[in-house]
């Protein structure tokens, strides 16, 4: 139950030489457990984003380790990380990245074609993902015919299609009034009490009573860490839960 999925040791990343050396991470260390809900918070340059891009697979450190589930990522081919990302995680960015000339339906399919799942098997997926979050009449409207608040649930929509067991959201509601963030913040809750792991940037403070924990950034570093819920009250996943639920009913047969 709520083992260590990511742990970072020493983490840094460097950008230049010399005088014109800087440092988004410097000496980064953090562990995420499952079924987390961190919100991390700091001044615009701190080093949210980088570290979001590095525990996605979208960039890599100078130096320091990056475990993630008990594997060192250093050690791991590009095209293995592209699989594991494909796989086990999910993306939500402030500004959709929603293409353009695809429907709804065909975005928050596109995921699924790194899985390797055939395209009729892709669009039933992706449809029951969409009519999850309300938008099963939007499937074949283009994303300049939603709302911002739409073409976000969206955006969560193909973020959760493959079943990620991380889910990463930079600024996912920086683009949004505070009623629709309020909603995309409702969806990312739910999803998180099924079990899944969010790791999420703001600059929201009020937002941070969805969090289980909440880590404040400075200059590369981790300047306060404060978790709200104990790692025993965590949410854990569905498939954990049914087998707890088995084993209970095991032990009272006998």
């Amino acid at each position: 139950m709520n083992e260590e999925i990511i742990k970072l040791e020493k983490l840094t990343k460097r950008y230049g030489y010399g005088d014109a050396e800087s440092f988004a991470l410097k000496d980064f260390d953090l562990t995420i457990k499952r079924g987390e809900f961190i919100m991390i918070m700091g001044p615009s340059g701190c080093g949210k984003t980088t570290l979001l891009n590095i525990i996605g697979l979208l960039d890599r450190a100078t130096s320091g380790k990056y475990l993630l589930n008990d594997e060192n990522v250093a050690s791991i081919s590009s095209a293995k990380q592209s699989r594991i990302r494909a796989k086990k995680i999910g993306f939500i960015f402030q500004n959709f990245n929603l293409i353009e000339d695809l429907p709804i339906l065909e975005n928050v399919a596109l995921p699924l074609i790194y899985v390797g799942m055939p395209q009729s098997v892709r669009l039933r997926t992706a449809s029951a993902a969409l009519k999850r979050f309300h938008l099963g009449e939007k499937e074949y409207y283009y994303p300049y015919q939603l709302s911002g608040g739409q073409q976000q649930r969206a955006a969560i929509a193909r973020a959760v299609v493959s079943n990620p067991e991380i889910i990463l959201a930079d600024e996912p509601t920086g683009n949004l009034d505070s009623r629709a963030s309020y909603a995309v913040m409702d969806e990312l809750k739910r999803i998180h009490e099924e079990g899944n792991t969010i790791v999420m940037v703001t600059h929201n403070p009020a937002l941070t009573v969805y969090a289980t924990r909440v880590i404040n950034m400075l200059d590369g570093q981790i300047a306060t860490d404060v978790k709200t819920v104990t790692d025993e009250n965590l949410p854990q996943p569905i498939d954990v839960k049914v087998k707890k639920k088995k084993s209970r009913m095991k032990r009272r047969r006998h």
